[in-house]
């Protein structure tokens, strides 16, 4: 452990460093300001005028759960810093009782001994900006005063502000109220600087239903029962930003332990779902015991809540001592959760308990910054994960996120890490994998590169004014320029090697999926073995080109010329690496007799096919490749090679209408899967329970007849006896899968049956699952009967992009339903960022020019700051796929004839081919 507090300890304070001063860069004093003399100059700005600064609000509110309203007032003590006559703040979709605006003052600042009582001459809400403007009739004075204000609003159903969830108790629907104010949703509840560097003290007290559970981040202090209410105040909050006030009234249930130092820890969740928050329980005390040695730094609240949300739109969120969570995020089932679903768990509580240190105990200034916040609490929830389950080997799987994060940032619309942000409602659209994933990626590039110790200094330096200037004077790096470089501009390299008179010889280039040339230059932190892990070199590639003698890897000349050559040892680095066919060749053997670790044979197989996508590797090739995975069964590997498959598929059948490449993927999965079976293994890994239910599916997509019979047979066993050992709850998303692949307007037992499962369980993985299912019917019919069902009543909003993942064959339905319903949709899910799911789901999957042009004349004048970032996106990546299509057709028609001479069997040219495996070869069959 204390190898990990001291990357811990100095790696956030040197974080913490740079965020607090970036903090304090703020105009404080009247000379620093100009003097607004007309309301219409508040008018469209970015952000609030800083000549009044908050210092602690007093908030006090009455939800009334019936009628869906909400009453409150808010006495807000601030500080006037340059002269003014206007105060202005941020409110939205609040009633504003003018008559109740009023600023007080000291005596100090009035020849009158007692206090001073303003009202402004006018009060306008300025809808389209969000911000309240009190414009007075006299400058105000310099110091502190007290703005009180009186208003009211509505519990809303958009998952954000002060918002109604329902739930059921008794078999009767009832309400609870939560507030999730990230990014910008605080206005929504109550006036205020809405802005993270507007850091204030809280004093909370809320008047609720006297059988309600009213939580808040501090602990209770007070509670008076008076008839059916009750009055609930809290203890004052340390200084913290809005976006991390939260609201919870509700009925609930709770677990409790104590940690070590006495912090009392809470799970709360619905009534009768108690035992489902004991395991997150646990995780929760030991990520924070974990994180006080870590952060060398006891947590500094006297409790800490985490609460069970049933309608969510986040995953989960680290309002200070309140955590927030979509259920299937914090709950888990013994008997129905998942391997999966209980790592989710790990990893979503120790992300959210690191900001429970780093970002609410430190805040970024502005949204600018959101990347060291999230990717720093998305590195180190693995850090958290490993430590507690370290059989689990999450390591491994941080590299489904990391693909992710490659993915997005190999498109030509990216972002550079830290993008700027002119108006708030542009932030959802950076609450993606560049921010949380990129990020996280670059810090563990960095931390893999300069070696744990380097971290360990910077707890001296925790008041340098820069966190790249601390990290490097400690290393002798040039960690600012090489960062800058990461940070700055978006996108990434691919480093291309070759050997040529026994030297390496490295070049770099943006990689850009759609395999068309890109600027960008960067230091790429490059870690390489050569014929074995014990022969490794590290350096920094910073021009063009550059050359490494083998010879100062290898003592054995003999062996170099058929030493295996591995660039970005355990995909630590944020860059792909495009080898040449001699090394491809030294590799694929290397994969063969499993010279290689797990990661790295996932790094080889997932740059190949970003490869073959650009165009800049044939297909050809990367299925030669393929077959030296076929005897592979490692999760993070195979999990990777079946996300492949299906986009293989759907692309080939685009290139080549009535080809197929299931058979080819059938052989490829079938021998992991014999070795896994059906049934879980007694000691068998954690990483084989989660690869059994995704190995089964991928079978079950691809059409092998004896798995889809299998499932028949299981789920025919699951609907007589819902606890029947045949259908563990690892597999069970597979033979869902399975039994709607065999449903269609003819045969629809099978739908009917996962209806009835689906509105009889309580449990929300449960649903979960089955949402997801519904859509792999075969028949397009079937597959809009899906659609429509995401959009009733019996789902809730934030799950219906569940199902938005149609089987290859529903695509074409999927793209008209979501034009026939945009106006609901937009109407439902537009002030979110789920709304964006709607439009990545549906329109990235195709693989034509001509339906690019038709996405992008229908969204023409649907187009809003919410949805542009990723529709842009979504074109880019049907573009990519439209010219990878055509690449494939082309490779198929032109080198069809020379097949042969690599190991294929020459046939006639006919499109409607067929790729299957044939004693260890790729073959094509009519």
């Amino acid at each position: 452990m204390s190898y990990i507090k001291g990357i811990g300890c100095g790696l956030l304070l040197a974080l913490a460093s740079y965020i607090y001063i970036r903090s304090r860069r703020r105009p404080d004093s009247r000379k620093n300001m100009k003097v607004m003399v007309s309301m219409e100059e508040f008018k469209g700005q970015p952000r609030l005028p800083k000549f009044a600064v908050p210092k602690r609000y007093d908030i006090r509110l009455k939800p009334n759960l019936t009628t869906c309203k909400f009453a409150g007032s808010v006495a807000i003590e601030l500080k006037v810093v340059a002269d003014t006559s206007f105060i202005v703040l941020n409110a939205a979709e609040l009633s504003i009782d003018t008559t109740s605006v009023s600023f007080t003052y000291p005596a100090a600042h009035s020849s009158n001994s007692k206090q001073q009582v303003l009202k402004p001459l006018k009060v306008d809400v300025v809808e389209e900006d969000e911000i309240l403007v009190l414009n007075f009739a006299d400058t105000l004075p310099i110091g502190l005063g007290l703005l009180t204000i009186h208003f009211q609003g509505s519990l809303n159903d958009k998952m954000k502000g002060f918002y109604i969830s329902t739930y059921e108790h008794n078999g009767e629907k009832k309400n609870m109220a939560i507030t999730q104010f990230k990014p910008d949703d605080a206005r929504r509840c109550f006036p205020c600087w809405d802005e993270p560097a507007c850091k204030a003290t809280f004093k909370i007290t809320l008047d609720v239903p006297s059988e309600l559970v009213a939580l808040s981040n501090m602990p209770i202090i007070e509670e008076k029962v008076v008839g059916d209410l009750k009055t609930v105040s809290y203890q004052e909050s340390p200084i913290m930003s809005t976006y991390l006030v939260a609201i919870v009234v509700g009925l609930f249930d709770y677990v409790e332990h104590l940690t070590s130092d006495g912090v009392k820890v809470r799970v709360y969740c619905q009534v009768g779902k108690v035992n489902q928050g004991k395991f997150a329980l646990d995780v929760a005390v030991r990520t924070l015991e974990f994180y006080k040695e870590y952060f060398a730094m006891p947590y500094s609240l006297p409790k800490l809540e985490m609460v069970a949300i049933p309608d969510f739109s986040f995953g989960s969120m680290e309002n200070y001592g309140l955590v927030t969570y979509y259920e299937t995020a914090l709950l888990y089932d013994v008997q129905h959760s998942t391997a999966a679903d209980k790592q989710r768990v790990v990893i979503v509580v120790a992300h959210e308990l690191a900001h429970q240190w780093f970002g609410n105990l430190v805040t970024m200034e502005w949204w600018t910054h959101l990347w060291l916040n999230e990717g720093f609490a998305t590195w180190v929830s693995y850090l958290a994960a490993d430590c507690l389950f370290p059989q689990w080997r999450v390591w491994t799987q941080f590299h489904d996120d990391y693909t992710e994060g490659l993915g997005m940032d190999g498109l030509r619309v990216s972002h550079p890490i830290e993008v700027k942000i002119n108006q708030a409602s542009e932030i959802d659209e950076i609450i993606d994998s560049i921010s949380y994933i990129k990020g996280a990626s670059v810090i563990r590039m960095l931390q893999s590169y300069l070696g744990a110790a380097c971290f360990q200094f910077a707890w001296s330096n925790a008041n340098t004014k820069d966190l790249w200037a601390a990290l490097e004077e400690g290393s002798g790096e040039p960690v600012n320029k090489l960062m800058n470089s990461w940070t700055k501009q978006k996108g990434y390299p691919v480093v291309s090697v070759k050997v040529e008179d026994k030297k390496l010889v490295f070049e770099q280039s943006r990689f850009l999926a759609s395999g068309s040339h890109g600027d960008g230059q960067w230091i790429v932190p490059i870690t390489l073995c050569c014929g074995s892990y014990d022969a490794r070199k590290n350096f920094l590639l910073q021009t063009n080109p550059e050359t490494l003698d083998m010879k100062e890897l290898m003592s054995e000349e003999s062996n170099l010329a058929s030493a295996w050559v591995k660039l970005n040892v355990d995909q630590t680095g944020f860059y792909r690496v495009k080898y040449d066919e001699d090394l491809e060749a030294r590799l694929r053997n290397a994969i063969e007799n499993k010279y290689l670790s797990a990661t790295d044979r996932f790094g080889i197989l997932d740059d190949s096919f970003a490869l073959c996508m650009a165009r800049q590797k044939s297909f050809i090739s990367f299925l030669a490749l393929l077959n030296a995975y076929k005897e592979e069964l490692e999760y993070t590997v195979l999990s990777t090679l079946i996300k492949i498959s299906y986009k293989v598929d759907r692309i080939t059948a685009d290139a080549a209408p009535g080809s197929s490449v299931a058979s080819f993927f059938i052989e490829l999965f079938l021998h992991s899967a014999m070795k896994l079976g059906w049934e879980p293994k007694t000691g068998e890994s954690h990483q084989d329970a989660m690869l059994r239910g995704e190995i089964l599916t991928a079978l079950a997509v691809f059409g092998h007849n004896l798995t889809l019979e299998e499932a028949s047979r299981r789920f025919d066993a699951f609907l007589d006896d819902r606890n029947t050992p045949l259908l563990h709850p690892d597999i069970r998303k597979a033979v869902y899968v399975a039994v709607m692949r065999r449903v269609s307007t003819s045969n629809r037992f099978g739908y009917e049956d996962l209806l009835r499962v689906y509105r009889e369980t309580n449990l929300r993985q449960e649903k979960a699952r089955i949402l997801s299912s519904l859509t792999s019917s075969p028949d397009p019919n079937i597959t809009l009967e899906a659609l429509n069902f995401l959009l009733s009543s019996e789902v809730r909003t934030q799950d219906a992009v569940l199902g938005l993942a149609v089987s290859r064959e529903g695509r074409e339905t999927a793209w008209s339903w979501l034009k026939n319903y945009w106006e609901h949709i937009s109407k439902t899910w537009g002030s979110g960022y789920l709304i964006t799911h709607f439009i990545n789901s549906i329109v990235s999957p195709f693989a034509s020019f001509e339906k690019a042009e038709e996405i992008q004349e229908f969204f023409a004048s649907r187009t809003n700051s919410k949805i542009a970032r990723t529709l842009k996106q979504s074109i880019e990546r049907v573009h990519i796929n439209a010219y990878w299509a055509q690449g494939f057709r082309i490779e198929l028609q032109n080198h069809l004839a020379r097949f042969s001479e690599r190991n294929f069997v020459v046939l006639p040219q006919k499109m409607d081919a067929k790729i299957e495996m044939l004693e260890g070869y790729c073959i094509f069959v009519l």
